[in-house]
């Protein structure tokens, strides 16, 4: 039975490998921009443990204090804690397309970018926190319990959106992929700026300058493929796209703004909850973009993305939160979701 399926013996050469599949390997590489990028996050790479962590006093915060900054950790480790896999699985797909061999690197490199990402958050969560994780952590104080009730939700929500990538990376290709990667780069890299511009900690400002860098790197990798692979969209995909930009917009909103009640599975007070919060961690010196000042940062975030859609012909859908018009889009499910920040 073993010798069953040997083609060795009967042929000269191997019949063609069935596709998609990372084989055969080869090593093209057309696109110059790609491998600055690269070499650009060689140079660049950080490690989060190596932050001037001693600078940090955490028992020079109230409980309260540390519970509020901890929160906005939390917030963001429900995106960057998906962000590796979630690249990880694009980076398989890449290989599985035989892509160029630069574009195969860049996307490795995002995924060990949101690796640090991912790996600040826990150690932001935990140095607050004294605590492994933001679940079972037991809460100090009364805004500390409406908070983690706010960090369940927020949880249950991402593994929805979990469930709806990974059966979204086989059916898209990669071109409605990364125009949804490219929504998150570009928010992120501006909320990052201000946050490093703003935060009074040491480690913070030099952690999210980091993340800054790396976020308009991986906006340019997104750039150079749209430039490279945009003008042969097809019109279904274009479709796509313009429905994703909407879909990106309600999800990223969790993070970057306010969870839009109509898309996202929260309780009445979460909002409520979020905001007292965030004022008391910006008391403290730790910089949340006010409300209007979020909602400028994705108004001017989604103009430029319009931008870059309107070279392409692409339409861009309405975003009435944030005084945007364009193609309504109203049936939007978690399901559907595909970016990721």
């Amino acid at each position: 039975m073993a010798n069953k399926d040997k083609l060795a013996g009967s042929m000269e050469f191997p019949p063609e490998t069935q596709q998609p599949n990372v084989y055969p390997l080869s090593w093209v590489s057309k696109t110059k921009k790609m491998e600055e990028i690269y070499s650009a996050s060689q140079r660049e790479w950080w490690d989060p443990e190596k932050l001037p962590w001693d600078t940090l006093d955490v028992d020079s915060y109230s409980w309260e204090e540390r519970e509020a900054i901890a929160y906005w950790w939390t917030i963001l480790s429900v995106f960057d804690a998906s962000a590796p896999p979630v690249f990880a699985a694009a980076m398989i797909k890449t290989y599985e397309l035989h892509e160029e061999d630069a574009v195969r690197r860049c996307f490795f490199s995002v995924t060990r970018d949101e690796q640090n990402h991912e790996h600040l958050c826990g150690l932001a969560i935990t140095k607050f926190l004294g605590h492994t994780d933001p679940l079972t952590y037991e809460p100090k104080t009364e805004l500390g319990k409406k908070l983690q009730k706010n960090a369940k939700w927020l949880y249950y929500n991402g593994g929805r959106y979990w469930e709806g990538y990974k059966k979204a990376v086989p059916k898209y290709s990669l071109a409605v992929l990364f125009s949804s990667f490219l929504m998150g780069e570009i928010a992120a890299a501006t909320i990052f700026h201000q946050m490093a511009a703003g935060c009074t900690e040491p480690v913070f400002k030099e952690g999210f300058a980091s993340i800054g860098r790396d976020e308009g790197r991986h906006m340019a990798i997104c750039m150079s493929l749209m430039e490279r692979d945009y003008p042969h969209l097809e019109l279904d995909d274009k479709a796509t796209i313009t429905k994703q930009i909407r879909a990106g917009y309600l999800f990223l909103s969790a993070v970057l703004f306010e969870p839009p009640v109509e898309f996202w599975d929260i309780p009445e007070d979460f909002i409520a909850n979020q905001r007292e919060g965030e004022e008391v961690a910006r008391k403290a010196g730790f910089h949340i973009p006010t409300y209007e000042a979020k909602k400028e940062n994705w108004k001017n975030a989604m103009l430029n993305l319009k931008g870059v859609l309107d070279k392409y012909d692409i339409p861009f859908p309405a975003i009435p939160e944030v005084g945007i018009s364009g193609e309504e889009i109203t049936d939007i499910d978690m399901e559907d979701i595909i970016p990721v920040f």
